[in-house]
């Protein structure tokens, strides 16, 4: 499965919709800490907009309004994937996309079937605190080699310029946030993240 190489993640569907006429072809949506009813609002809106532009729209950690709106793309982090219900998530057709830190998150996203897996923090990130240090363009090179066919995201501090070195070292897919959302003119920076 060929997925896009360029992968923002977004926190508001006001994002996708300057994201999305622009040519962004895979996207995430990551809202932590709102109300049950804006969360799917903002999960309805955003299939809505991707659909609209032919891209594909990937829900982070909300499988129950995933699968209750249609979905076709959900992620996991370690801590709700604890908590999912994965055979419903797999009944409702929804691919899956896990994040992995280390060894024993790997073999156990492996476990789960995944349709990508994504490896983080590659560089430092001012995103969230994270427990792991950076994990370096090595263990990219480590996890594409352990992985094999699956579709391996990059993730954690990525900038335009860093984007080459992780595909070199055998990402599929660089995934970038604040490169974007931080950046004085993020419509300029989407297009250079669409051609790298």
């Amino acid at each position: 499965m060929m997925l896009p190489r360029f992968y923002p993640i977004f926190d508001d569907v006001s994002w996708l919709e300057r994201a999305l006429p622009l040519g962004v072809k895979l996207v995430q949506l990551r809202i932590k800490d709102r109300p049950v009813d804006q969360l799917r609002d903002q999960i309805r809106r955003s299939l809505a907009l991707a659909r609209q532009h032919g891209a594909t729209l990937v829900v982070n950690d909300h499988w129950q309004i995933a699968i209750d709106e249609g979905a076709d793309w959900l992620h996991l982090g370690q801590e709700d994937l604890d908590h999912a219900d994965l055979p419903a998530i797999r009944r409702a057709g929804l691919r899956l996309g896990l994040s992995t830190h280390d060894h024993a998150e790997l073999e156990w996203a492996l476990a789960c079937n995944p349709d990508y897996i994504a490896l983080g923090p590659v560089y430092p990130t001012i995103l969230k605190k994270m427990r792991w240090h950076q994990q370096g363009l090595e263990r990219v090179t480590e996890w594409k080699r352990l992985i094999g066919p699956i579709p391996l995201v990059a993730i954690g501090g990525f900038t335009v310029d860093r984007a080459k070195g992780a595909f070199d070292a055998g990402a599929d897919v660089v995934a970038a946030v604040t490169d974007i959302t931080l950046n004085p003119t993020p419509e300029a920076r989407i297009r250079e993240w669409l051609t790298t």
